[in-house]
């Protein structure tokens, strides 16, 4: 009686192809599906990398401009560090990238209008071959050119009450800007320039009052260039004032 063939052993040629065959084309398959994968993925445009979360958004300078109209808009003591965030649509982190804190904030916001308006008076009260009427007419149009400028950090400059260490040292500078322009307007007064029934210091405070005033009106969008708007000023501010 003949052996019965195993089914293991036994070749399956119903569908007629040769098993070993089909297993060597499913290799085959599977290779190619792996190859055009790769080349699907090869010719598929890079992903962009994610940023690190908390990176800046701005620039140092950019950040600080900013900032400042955040202040003068809500007021300082009334801002935190997450309003700032939020209005400037980046993380705390990202400010923190610049600066250590709300009040080194202050700091850089505050000196950037009165760094400016120190070294114009400055400048124009040191001028040469002018008398001191003269240079203390340069020396309030300069002001009034840099404060439409440096519009927002003027106007912090001006809010500040001396609540912190930050604001008593821009107190201390706003007053040396002061006596220099106070010293001016003795030397005109002396010269004959200025009339004399006014003290220096009754007359710097009525010209700074005028000049500082134009925080309160002055927008960008205003239709007149900032030379004129100085022009006006010193004109209409010395007209009262002259001898």
């Amino acid at each position: 009686m003949p052996k019965a063939t195993s089914p293991a052993q036994t070749p399956s040629l119903e569908s007629g192809v040769d098993p070993a065959v089909s297993a060597d084309t499913g290799v085959a398959a599977h290779s190619s599906a792996q190859t055009n994968t790769t080349d699907a993925e090869a010719g598929a445009p890079e992903q962009p990398k994610r940023t690190r979360r908390g990176r800046p958004g701005y620039d140092r300078e950019t950040l600080i401009e900013r900032a400042t109209e955040v202040f003068v808009s809500r007021g300082y003591d009334g801002t935190s560090m997450d309003t700032v965030a939020r209005e400037l649509g980046i993380t705390k982190s990202a400010i923190y990238h610049h600066v250590k804190s709300k009040e080194e904030l202050l700091h850089l916001a505050i000196n950037r209008g009165i760094g400016a308006l120190d070294s114009a008076v400055e400048a124009e009260s040191q001028r040469t071959g002018l008398n001191a009427l003269e240079r203390l007419r340069a020396a309030v149009h300069a002001s009034v050119v840099i404060l439409i400028e440096y519009h927002h950090s003027v106007t912090l400059l001006l809010r500040v009450r001396g609540n912190s260490a930050v604001e008593i040292e821009a107190l201390d500078q706003r007053r040396k800007i002061d006596d220099k322009i106070r010293v001016l307007v003795a030397e005109a007064i002396d010269e004959g320039g200025l009339r004399s029934d006014f003290t220096p210091g009754l007359m710097t405070r009525l010209l700074f009052g005028m000049v500082n005033s134009i925080t309160e009106w002055y927008r960008p969008s205003y239709p007149v260039d900032p030379e004129t708007i100085a022009d006006a000023v010193t004109s209409m501010a010395f007209n009262g004032l002259e001898a």
